[in-house]
């Protein structure tokens, strides 16, 4: 559906820290390097796929990096105990609860996710659904 998500940062190292470890929790590995940033930013793989892939970077025009109202980048987890991981990791992380992991049956009777707000503002949701490919 997408190749790659990309976010602005102010604070590149905060920012870098804190996708590092709730990622992680979810497969993904870091593999660019904070010495080696250019404009393509950081970026994220689910294992040895290129794609789709998460990156983040200072915003390219030099303005300064804003979380959008109404934006949200939900990541798929291969369980509830994934889902309840990331959630956690985020939290334990300086992230900001938007809501507990749990059961969202308005959206499918298998929607299971947690909600946060990234160091940044970006709003963030952890989903397990029995067809989504995590």
């Amino acid at each position: 559906m997408f190749s790659h998500i990309m976010i602005g940062a102010r604070d590149l190292k905060t920012m870098v820290a804190f996708y590092d470890a709730v990622l992680a929790t979810l497969g993904l590995r870091r593999v660019v390097e904070l010495d080696d940033v250019d404009e393509a930013g950081v970026i994220w793989w689910k294992g040895d796929r290129r794609w789709p892939q998460f990156a983040l970077r200072h915003p390219i025009n030099g303005l300064p990096a804003t979380w959008g109202n109404g934006m949200q980048i939900s990541f798929a987890a291969q369980s509830r105990e994934a889902v309840n991981l990331a959630w956690a990791t985020a939290m334990e992380n300086s992230a900001l609860d938007e809501g507990a992991p749990g059961a969202r049956p308005q959206y499918a009777e298998d929607f299971y996710a947690a909600y946060c707000r990234d160091p940044a503002g970006n709003k963030l949701c952890f989903v397990h659904a029995h067809a989504l490919p995590a």
